[in-house]
Order: structure tokens, then C-alpha cells, then sequence
């Protein structure tokens, strides 16, 4: 069971920040080029960043529960017995990823009470950006690509 969902989160995550970071350039574009909000293209597109983005956040912390560099990494060495790479897995992962979709869900409602284009692309650029940065830096990419 943890190998499949270990395999389903990392490659989920590729789809995950494609979309993310599609979203982010899409409302840069739509802020800087004074385009109209498409409650199409450019709905969507938020919409499926963020649906993704939480997706991987849950598939995230089931495998946080039951794999062993997770919760039981933290049980069995204590906060202070985790090496750098195993404190990066177990605590600095999941709690940046958690803030990440936090700002990201933050962007996604503050968009939905601005009625002109500008204020809803700029919602979403800063708080999907400030998201998708958090989530790049802290992707164990030694890890992640092997």
C-alpha cells in the first residue's frame, strides 16, 4: 500500500505543479496584458490548480501517516534524532506543502469577491506564485528524482 500511493504522489505532483505553474503564468499574462477574466480558460484553469493542489495535499498526508519516513520516522528518532534528510521528509515537507495550500486556497477566495479582471489575475498570480514557490522549496528533488 505505501509503495502505490509513495508512486501515485510523485507523479501526481508533476501534473500537480504543470497546472500550478500554468495558473501562475496565466494570471501574470491575464494582469500585465489587462485581458478580460474568461470565466472559461481562466477560471478553469485556477479551479484545476486548485483542485489538484488539494488532491496531492490529501494523498500527501495519508502517506505522511503511513510511511516510514513520516510520522513513524518522528515516533522512533524524536524531533532532535532526524538527520537533515529525514527532518526535510517528516517535518519541513509537509508543513511548508500545508501553507502552500493554504495560500493558494486564500488566492482562490479572494478572487471570487473582486468583480474586475485585474484584482481577480492579481489574487491569483501572488498567492498561487507565493504557493508554487513554497512547494518548490521543499520538494526532496535528490529523492523525488530517483
Amino acid at each position: 500500500m505505501y509503495e502505490t500511493i509513495h508512486m501515485l504522489h510523485s507523479y501526481l505532483a508533476y501534473v500537480a505543479l504543470a497546472v500550478l505553474f500554468l495558473a501562475v503564468v496565466n494570471a501574470i499574462t491575464g494582469l500585465f496584458g489587462n485581458r478580460i477574466f474568461n470565466m472559461g480558460k481562466d477560471l478553469r484553469l485556477s479551479l484545476f490548480a486548485l483542485i489538484l493542489c488539494h488532491i496531492q495535499l490529501l494523498i500527501g498526508l495519508i502517506l505522511f501517516f503511513v510511511s516510514p519516513s513520516g510520522l513513524s520516522a518522528i515516533q522512533e528518532f524524536g524531533m532532535g534524532g532526524l538527520t537533515s534528510a529525514a527532518r526535510l521528509l517528516a517535518v519541513e515537507h509537509p508543513f511548508i506543502n500545508i501553507l502552500a495550500i493554504v495560500s493558494i486556497t486564500v488566492g482562490w477566495s479572494r478572487h471570487k469577491k473582486f468583480v474586475e479582471g485585474n484584482k481577480k489575475f492579481k489574487s491569483i498570480a501572488i498567492f498561487y506564485g507565493i504557493g508554487l514557490l513554497l512547494i518548490l522549496s521543499r520538494i526532496p528533488w535528490g529523492q523525488w528524482f530517483n
